[in-house]
This record gives C-alpha cells, structure tokens and sequence, in this order.
C-alpha cells in the first residue's frame, strides 16, 4: 500500500545550541539521510518541512511564518504534497499521485525508517475501517504521535477541526483519532533531544 512521507525538519535545537537535527550524523550519514530512506519501501511522494538541502525529487516547504511548531508543519507539508506536480517532466522529480495514507515523522529519530517499515507492514492487516493511525508505543507508554501513520482522511479533518495550526498541540490534532498500536518494530524508538542522546546513538546506532 502506497504511502507518502512527511518528514518534519524545522525544529530549532535549542537544547542542541541551535544545531540543525537534519544534518546532525550518525553512523556517518545524516538524520534526514537515515529517514529518507523509508521512502523507497513507502512508495509515495516525500516532502520535508524545514531550512535545509534536500535530495532531488524530495519537495521542501515551510510554514509561513517558520517556527509555528509541528503543527503548522504538518499543515504545510500536506499542502505541498498536493501543491507538487506528479507528471513532472524531470524524470528524478517524478513523483505518484497522492496516497490514502500518510507518514509523519520528525527528523530526529535515527532509527525511523525500520521503525515505519514494521507500521507499513501491519497496515496491510488492517480492517478497512475503524482505523485512523498507526504508531509505536514507547516503553513509558507514550504514544509517538511523530513517527506514526495516518489516513490522509482523517488528518485533514483534524485540522480542518482547528482554529488554526500555529503552536497547537501534536496531542491536540491527532490525540482524538481511533489508533491501532503495532508492537513490532518499537525497538527502534528514541531521537536526539541532546548531547547525551547524541552520544548514546552514536555507540550504538
């Protein structure tokens, strides 16, 4: 099942002094390098939302104005995934139509892509109704609102429920959504939040 990518790319780092989490590396490759990679399993179109480069036939946006939290970058990465053209002449920019589901992950998560590999999996075992997103649970029951998929559906008409997406809760946009958690694969759950965290993945990537 054909699923498109999200990637949300625009934080600050401030506990990081102001390092740009998408180029940070791990395991000599980047964090946008090391999600991106889930886009050839996922299959759909990818966009990222954020200041940096990115890859040819990746679509980069930002909210306007930056820094409205990850929120407003959902609402932005979705309208440049509708925005893009799929029958691009550039053959590398090529990209599928829009899919019924969508993958939002934040960029500071090193061991996304196997992560949403095993959601991408359970997702073909779903019923057809009665699900609006999948996710990991972390050992402290957290559920990862920002490394999960949803129905494209479903997540519009929660935004479209908001006042507006600028500093609003992840919580409070996708909190009511019928979820179906997956145990497999959340062994690969953690970002880099910190020096430390930074440390740890890098011992142990």
């Amino acid at each position: 099942m054909t699923v498109d990518l999200l990637v949300l790319a625009g934080g600050r780092g401030e506990r990081l002094g102001g390092q740009d989490k998408a180029a940070i590396v791990v395991a000599g490759r980047t964090l946008l390098d090391r999600v991106l990679d889930a886009a050839q399993t996922l299959g759909g179109r990818t966009v990222v939302v954020g200041h940096g480069p990115v890859p040819a036939g990746v679509v980069r946006t930002l909210e306007d104005p930056p820094d409205g939290g990850p929120v407003a970058g959902i609402a932005a990465g979705l309208a440049a995934l509708d925005d893009a053209d799929p029958a691009s002449s550039d053959a590398a920019a090529a990209r599928p139509a829009a899919a019924d589901w969508v993958a939002v992950v934040a960029v500071d998560q090193p061991g996304a892509t196997p992560a949403l590999v095993a959601l991408h999996t359970a997702l073909g075992s779903l019923p057809t109704d009665g699900v609006d997103a999948l996710s990991h649970v972390d050992g402290t029951g957290h559920r990862q609102w920002l490394l999960a998929l949803y129905r494209r559906a479903a997540l519009d008409a929660a935004l479209a429920a908001l006042p507006q997406a600028r500093d609003v809760s992840v919580r409070r946009l996708v909190g009511p959504l019928r979820w179906h958690e997956v145990p497999s694969g959340a062994d690969h759950l953690g970002d880099i939040d910190t020096w430390g965290d930074l440390e740890r993945w890098q011992r142990d990537p």
